[in-house]
Formats: C-alpha cells, structure tokens, sequence
C-alpha cells in the first residue's frame, strides 16, 4: 500500500553526532542520566524479589544467594552486553531504536508492511542488488526463499505486525510498572529505621506523593533539569560500586567465585522448581536493557557502549557481588523479605544513600516514562494508535516530547498498581513479565533483521534466535507462573492495548481502502473544463487527502451540493512514512493534475516517525513556496492521458522549499532588494498582507510562467482555506457481529475522542471548512 510513497525519503539519514572522541564522551556522560537510570536501579530490588515468598530461602551454606549471584552475573553478560550493547545496537533505523523501529527497518527492506507507506522502491532495489551480489557465498537461496514468504502470505504480516505491536504494549506496560518499582524500592530504606507498623503507614503515601510529583513535572520536559540527570546516576553508581567493594573486603573477599557457572547448577540442583520460580525475579537485572535500545536516537552507539562497559557494568557487578558477600555473612534476617540492598549498607550511611536512591528512582523513571511517550509518537504516525497531543518540550534536543492524555493515563495507573499491590514482590513480578516478553519481541525481530536487512547467513539467524531466545524463554516461564501473583497486570494491560492499537489500524486501513476504491478518475475532472463545471472564486483551495493519486470522493461530494470553489486547488496528502527522519529537501512532492491553466496541483507532505511537524504559518510558506518552484521549473502537464489507475504521482518532483523566498508585507516593496527580479502584486487594500516571490537575478522567467505565479500570488492574497473531510465509519449491511461491534463503536468511539491531524489542530476556525461523508465500510 502506498510503496512510491517514501520515495526519496526511504535511505536512512547518517547521523554526524558525535564524530570526535570529546563528542563522544560527553553523549557517553549524558546517557548515563537517560538510559540507565532503570538498569542503574535494578540492585534495589534484585535479591529482595529472588529471595520473595517461599520459592527460595537463605540457608547457611550460601548455595542460594551464591546461585542468585551467578545468574545475575550471567544474565547481565549475555543479555545487557553480548546481545543488547554489542549486537543489538547494531540494527538502528536511521540512527532510531526500539521495537517499532525494528519492525519498520523490515519493513522497509521487505515489502511487509501492511501500513501505508511500507518500504520503498529504492530500499528494495538496493537490498535486492545487495544480496544478488553475495549471492551463493552466505545461503542467499534460503534468504531469498524467507523474503519470497514474508512478502507474499498476509497472514506472516499480521503475525510480524502483532509481535511489534505486543512489543510495543508491553513497553507501555513497562511505563505504568518500572515508576511504581523503582520510586518503592526506594523509599522501602525507611523500614529499617521504623517500626513495622510505623512503616505501613508512611511509605505508600511517601512513594505515592513522589509519583504524583513525578508525573506532575512532566509537562516541564526532562531538559530543564537534565543537567542534573548525570550527576545524579554517576553519584548513585559510585556509591553502589564502592559500598559493593567495601563489603567485598570487608565480609567475604572469595565472593568472586560464585561468578563461575557451575554455582548455577549447585543452586537449580538444590532448589529445583523454587530456583525456577525465582528466576521471575531475577530477570529484573536487565530491566533497561531495552531502555538503551530505545533511546538510541538521542545518543550514539558508540557512546552508549562506552558508557556501559566502562561505568555501568563493572558497578552492577560489585553491587551484586557487594550485597551477596554481605549476606552470605549473615543468616539472622527477619525474614527473607528483608535480603535486600539496604541491609547490605553500613548504618551511618543509610540515610544519605536513601536520598540518593529515591533521587536515581525518580531519574529511572523519567527515561521509561519519556521513552513511553516516543514509542506512541512512533505508532500514531504509522497509523497504529490514536492520535494524541504531543508537545515538543525542548527546541534543540529531538525527542523531548509530552503527551498530556498518555501521561495522566500512566500515572492513575501506576498510582492504582501501588495501591493495589502495595508490596514489591508482586510489583516486580508484573514488571519482570513485561521485560522479559519485550525482549523475547526484540529477539524474534532481530532475527528477522539479520538475515532480510544484513543479508547475513539463515543460520547465524537461527544460532542468534535459539540461544539468546532459549535464555529468555527459561526466564519467561519462571515469569508467566506467577501470573495469579501480580504478573496479570501486564497482560491485562497488554491486552486492553492491543485492542485499542489493533481496532484503530484495523479502522485506518478500511478507511484508507474505502478512499483508494470510491476516488474519482482523474479523467472525470479533466473533461470538465478548465472551470471544473463550477464557478472559481479568488482563494487557494486545500483539499486534505490521504490519497496520492485520483480524485477524493470528498471533492466530488463537496462540488455536487455546492458548485463553487477556489481559483488554486492544491491536494494535499501528509503522510508518516516508515524511516526516522525525511530531509527537508525531500519533504515535498509536487504535480500538476491537467493542464496549465486548470490551475490544479498535488502536494505529498513526508514525515518521518521522529519529525517534528511545523505550525501552520511556517507550512503554509513552505506549501507556497514549493509550488512556486515547481511552476518556474516548468513541472510537466497532466493532459487527461492517464487511463485506468492514475498515474499523475508518478510525475511528482522532489522540491527544496525556499528555493523561491515568499514575502509577506504591509505596504511599499522594501527598496534593499529592489536588485532581484520580482513579480509585484497589483495594489491592494492596506491591510491585506501583499505576497510575492524573489527570483534570483539568473532566473529565465517566461510570460505563462509569470501569469501562473501571479495568479499563485493573487489567491495567496485572497487567503487560504482547509476543506477537512469529516468522516464517520459504518459497517456495510451483512457485516459479521465483531465487525459491526469493531467499526461502529470501538472503533468510532477512538475517532471521536482522538485528535486529528497535527497540523489541522493549528488552522484557524474561520478558514477550514468541514465535509461529512458516511464511509460504509
């Protein structure tokens, strides 16, 4: 659907970031306050959810905490650094990470997509030539043969399209659980210092006012207080690292051996389905190993990589090996609930490390939070998930974004999962099953990317699919058992989700469908006249469309009842396309529909998934102006030729906006740039702003070009005005039950309580004007 649509736009962007070797080292410095907060975290609540409830218990010969210790070693090896920071990294969109960049990465080397605007005719010809030239050297007949399936049976689509999107739900689930986790953890210190029933009533209404707080400050953006983000975590891994190495000595400086595997056998062997059962919480060591992948496009690789195996991962190690020396040392806890990180700190420092701790929670849970916010601006351009209001808080770093509607959503929720649960054990076993199934997602699509996107042998795939896939599906097991033990609430969460993000692409696509088969033929507009049939008034005319070729229905719909429109009509079709970023001089695709003097264009606006899209005065320039350049290049005429499917986008051209500058001014022509060519505008009511075009004095303008950028001019004077279609969704007679229920009122319902378009939010009221058409669907 839509394939020529990221025409142009479909290469990656190669990101300059970062070059030098001091570059790359303040990006290393800035990622630890956004990407590893979460996992910087994690030693607040690893051993005390492992050693939760009666799966396992402390014993006097250590095997249980050395066993926990040797799998929380390996874990964090081979999870967070061999495959996340060394392999995974790898596979960037663009310089963009995450689920939903995986997925469109394959989408745009095969064609997959079942989103408008799937990969693209220059990304599939240069991955075809790609592999033809290593062909019969890496087993391309089974590549080709994997590709050859993906494109041509719907049902792997769906099925690839459902992985990313269960990706993506439990990402968010992520959202609503990691706060809760961390900011609890946190603020658990207290009852070492607190009698036990003092404690039960201070920290929930303590973690309680710190989320609220949390969530709070969001609309402000992480830039105005990101120059503490750093400090913050690099103070927190000093501490945790040099408490860790204190108890190393201090306690039992042979802690070191329990790295060695065969700890972990000792501990299954003497444990069995208990140690099993507390893998679910010994899983949480990598939680934000995913956090790294995602925000990949605020970094670099290179800067995220220095940064974990130079800082992050040699102080997870000693806080590990830290808590394990301390308590294998003492046997005498309470209970198993209280193994933990706090009891592992010396007394004096208690309190301090406390500040620090709920300080590094709150900075965890910015990341998971912002991260939350980018994935559902990534789904929302791609059509898979309502549209929300998305402010950009920050005007130089890319990415700072806010989503008011999301934001309350995922703090009443994390409010109700800490109410409701008020203890980390069930806490971390809902959070410990959403981490681990985004990373079984990630596992099952980078396979995906290995052999369709790097062309690399099926077999190094399958080797990198069956061994970090058989790791996480042991840690999955032990994770989905304890479902009745608060891991419902990310399937719970996952699946409500789903539902809304499946029903609303569902939705789109059927629209899209019913626009593609109800469009009117070029030919129809074509043959009736250069007056359209209809009377032309001053004014340009903006005809919103999601099509890129025909006629809307919506035109013919409007013409019909109401035989009267502008001098200038312009279709305009923005589309999000499946890459990260567009170039600007890629952004416009310009036509012309009939010949000269019908005065008809076609105007495609591309986004990316990570573009910021301008406000209305700044488009509209950049519309005008990209027409402008069109008309004095001369673009070619449409002459009603095109027979069958319409062939007028295949005549667009890639147009640089503010080749030909528009100004806009009251009063007299500004004598300081009297040496340009200028195409004046006849005088005017004063107060009507007088638009004109400045040409380069090289420019060869002839008489019809002249006339028909003075006519662009006259109707820009005349004002502009936005023809919106207001659509409303109807099964057709005979439709199945769950279709009816689908279409007429869940999916109805999102539209109405969704937002449109971000540009048409920016449009004045007195200049758009409204069409309602019934689409049965």
């Amino acid at each position: 659907m839509d394939l020529e649509l990221a025409h142009g736009a479909g290469a990656p962007r190669k990101r300059q970031r970062g070059e030098s070797w001091g570059g790359v080292l303040l990006l290393a410095y800035q990622s630890l306050g956004v990407v590893y907060g979460d996992v910087a975290t994690s030693p607040l609540y690893v051993y005390k959810s492992a050693f939760a409830g009666d799966d396992i218990t402390h014993s006097a010969g250590n095997e249980e905490i050395y066993g926990v210790l040797s799998f929380v070693f390996w874990t964090l090896t081979l999870i967070s650094l061999l495959k996340y920071v060394l392999i995974v990294l790898r596979a960037n969109d663009g310089g963009e990470g995450g689920t939903f960049a995986l997925y469109s990465l394959i989408c745009r080397h095969v064609r997959a997509g079942l989103l408008p605007g799937g990969g693209t005719s220059e990304d599939l010809a240069a991955e075809d030539k790609a592999a033809a030239a290593a062909g019969g050297r890496r087993g391309e007949g089974a590549v080709s043969r994997a590709r050859t399936l993906l494109e041509r049976y719907r049902l792997l689509q769906r099925m690839l399209l459902f992985f990313a999107l269960l990706g993506t739900c439990m990402v968010i689930g992520d959202g609503v659980l990691t706060p809760a986790v961390s900011v609890f953890s946190a603020v658990s210190g207290l009852e070492l210092s607190m009698e036990k029933e003092t404690h039960k009533y201070v920290g929930l209404p303590v973690t309680c006012a710190i989320l609220i707080c949390l969530f709070a400050l969001q609309h402000y953006g992480t830039h105005r207080v990101g120059f503490i983000f750093a400090p913050i975590i690099c103070v927190w891994l000093l501490c945790i690292s040099m408490i860790g190495l204190y108890n190393i000595i201090h306690w039992n400086h042979h802690v070191y051996r329990a790295l060695s595997p065969y700890y972990m056998y000792q501990f299954l062997k003497k444990t069995q389905t208990g140690g099993w059962k507390s893998l679910g919480g010994i899983l949480l060591c990598v939680t934000g190993s995913e956090a790294m992948y995602a925000d990949l496009g605020h970094f670099s690789q290179k800067s995220i990589q220095i940064a974990f195996i130079s800082v992050v991962y040699p102080a997870l190690v000693l806080a590990y090996m830290g808590q394990a020396a301390y308590i294998s040392q003492h046997h005498s806890f309470e209970n198993n609930y209280h193994i933990g990180f706090y009891v592992s700190v010396p007394e004096k420092l208690r309190y301090p490390v406390l500040v620090i701790a709920i300080l590094a929670a709150v900075v965890g849970s910015q990341a998971i939070i912002t991260g939350t916010f980018s994935i559902i601006k990534q789904c929302s351009a791609l059509s898979c998930f309502p549209g929300v209001k998305i402010v950009h808080t920050s005007s130089t770093v890319h990415g700072q974004i806010y989503i008011p509607e999301i934001n309350w959503i995922l703090m009443i929720l994390c409010l109700a999962v800490t109410i409701g649960f008020n203890n980390t054990k069930h806490l971390t076993n809902a959070q410990g099953l959403a981490v681990i199934t985004v990373m079984l997602v990630t596992t099952c699509l980078m396979s995906l990317v290995i052999v369709l996107c790097w062309n690399k042998s099926i077999f190094l795939a399958l080797g990198f699919l069956v061994f970090f896939g058989s790791i996480e599906v042991l840690y999955f097991s032990a994770a989905l058992v304890k479902v009745h033990e608060g891991a419902w609430v990310p399937i719970t969460l996952s699946f409500i989700f789903m539902i809304v993000m499946s029903v609303w692409h569902y939705g789109t696509i059927k629209k899209y469908d019913f626009d593609v088969q109800n469009k009117v033929s070029v030919n129809w507009l074509l043959n009736l006249g250069p007056s359209l049939g209809i009377v032309r008034v001053r004014g340009i005319g903006l005809i919103h469309t999601e099509l890129m070729s025909g006629i809307p229905a919506i035109f013919s719909h409007f013409v019909t009842n109401l035989p009267a429109f502008h001098q200038v009509l312009v279709f305009l079709c923005v589309k999000s396309v499946p890459v990260p970023h567009v170039e600007p001089e890629e952004r416009f695709l310009v036509g012309r529909i009939g010949p000269k003097e019908y005065r008809l264009y076609r105007v495609i606006v591309r986004y990316g998934y990570r573009d910021v899209q301008q406000d209305d005065l700044e488009f509209e320039k950049d519309l005008i102006n990209s027409i402008a350049e069109f008309i004095r290049n001369g673009g070619p005429d449409q002459n009603g030729a095109l027979e069958g499917a319409d062939k007028a986008s295949e005549k667009l051209s890639s147009i640089r906006s503010g080749s030909i500058p528009l100004w806009e001014e009251d009063g007299e022509v500004d004598g300081s740039i009297s040496s340009n060519k200028e195409i004046n505008q006849q005088t005017v009511a004063q107060q009507r702003k007088k638009p004109r075009f400045i040409l380069p004095k090289s420019a060869q303008v002839d008489a019809e070009v002249r006339a028909e950028l003075q006519d662009l001019m006259d109707a820009r004077e005349a004002g502009m005005s936005f023809i919106l279609g207001h659509s409303h969704m109807k099964a057709k007679s005979g439709s199945s039950f769950v279709k009816r229920i689908v279409i007429n009122f869940i999916y109805e319902f999102l539209r109405r309580n969704s937002r449109g378009p971000s540009y048409a939010a920016n449009i004045p009221h007195a200049s758009t004007l409204e069409v309602g058409m019934v689409y049965q669907v």
